[in-house]
């Protein structure tokens, strides 16, 4: 396309990056302050990009030698590592010296191995390590990323491991659904804790959770929420398992349990407050749309619909979430990861009112939009 035909701003872009791609302009910037700051940090980040599947590959390796559950409660030497992981001196020392370039361990002076900052998270987080093991799947998918964009369909690892978005739920073996279901469960105490810092449930007297798997977030509301009446919806075989699970945990006398699907069934009706975790998401626009219409048409007046979930936006935490989701749901076959504002959009297509966002402390687990009926 001709200069003639191009707006100013993206004439203006296209003189920057002829610059920016000028090794004489690249040598001059260097001797600039400020800008060789600018230049160094680019350059950071386009390493971090072309490196970032190794980066992946020394975590994952970690987390398959249990390394962060070994260094949990303290220190250990060398050898103690190589006689609880069964690896060699040599390859166990560059894997360890590896991630603590990562900042996931570090070496005391006489002490061995201890965690550093990220490797404590990620000791004390489940959730972070189911998903890093999940990933073993993904990886698969994306051996060949360009394959994967041109054929996207239910024989890609990840499709076949999130089969509800594809099947009918009476298709579904109980041993299928009580495997995604856990790993939904143990990562779901990060997004329930957001939930909770932006959204205050005191007013509600009754909360149904569609799409709830085996109950975690509806048991961490209820927690916090005594008073709070407990409704689970999923399909059959994970309703009844996560009702099994709550009333373990001491919720028996509260939680009711309803099986079904939200694209087939009736949802339960008159509940003051419901809530969609991580549901959106997994589904393109025009599944969305039946879902909020059913979530709707079982709402009363007044009552509230929480959605949170990873969604895209413009901070720099938010582009990272709609970049990584994008592949992901590709692989998965289904779904994408949408703005606020989209969900807003789809929300008020429905016939929601007041679609707002509330803040979140840590948007990379969700983010949150509420609307009421």
């Amino acid at each position: 396309m001709t200069d003639s035909k191009l707006s100013w701003r993206s004439r203006l872009r296209r003189w920057r990056n002829a610059k920016i791609a000028d090794p004489a302009f690249q040598a001059k910037s260097l001797k600039i302050p400020g800008v060789s700051m600018v230049a160094r940090r680019k350059a950071d980040q386009l390493f971090e990009l072309t490196a970032g599947f190794v980066y992946s590959q020394i975590l994952f390796a970690c987390v398959e030698l249990d390394l962060f559950k070994h260094l949990k409660d303290g220190p250990r030497s060398i050898d103690e590592l190589h006689r609880l992981t069964g690896m060699d001196h040599d390859p166990l020392v560059t894997l360890l010296s590896s991630a603590e370039n990562l900042d996931l361990f570090t070496r005391g002076d006489d002490t061995g191995w201890w965690l550093s900052d990220l490797g404590t998270v990620v000791a004390h987080e489940p959730g972070i390590e189911a998903m890093i093991r999940h990933h073993a799947m993904l990886y698969k998918d994306l051996s060949d990323p360009v394959a994967l964009l041109k054929n996207r369909g239910p024989d890609a690892e990840i499709a076949k491991f999130w089969a509800y978005p594809h099947a009918r739920h009476d298709a579904i073996a109980d041993d299928h659904a009580s495997s995604y279901s856990d790993l939904m469960a143990v990562s779901q105490a990060a997004v329930a804790g957001q939930v909770l810092a932006a959204y205050d449930f005191s007013a509600h007297k009754s909360l149904c959770d569609i799409g709830g798997g085996h109950g975690a977030f509806l048991s961490a509301v209820g927690k916090a929420n005594p008073n709070l009446d407990l409704n689970l919806f999923d399909l059959p075989q994970v309703a009844e398992q996560g009702a099994e699970l709550m009333a373990a945990n001491g919720f028996a006398h509260r939680v009711t349990a309803h099986g079904g699907s939200f694209f087939e069934d009736q949802l339960p009706r008159g509940m003051d407050c419901y809530s969609l975790i991580r549901v959106l998401y997994d589904h393109d626009d025009h599944r969305v749309e039946m879902i909020l219409s059913a979530v709707h048409q079982a709402m009363p007046e007044s009552a509230t619909l929480i959605v949170a979930e990873p969604m895209d936006g413009t901070a720099r935490s938010e582009r990272l979430i709609g970049a990584y989701f994008a592949l992901y749901l590709w692989a998965m076959g289904s779904g994408r990861c949408r703005s606020t504002k989209r969900i807003a959009e789809l929300l008020t297509q429905a016939g929601f009112k007041n679609a707002v966002r509330r803040p979140t402390p840590q948007p990379l687990f969700a983010s949150l939009v509420t609307a009421s009926r």
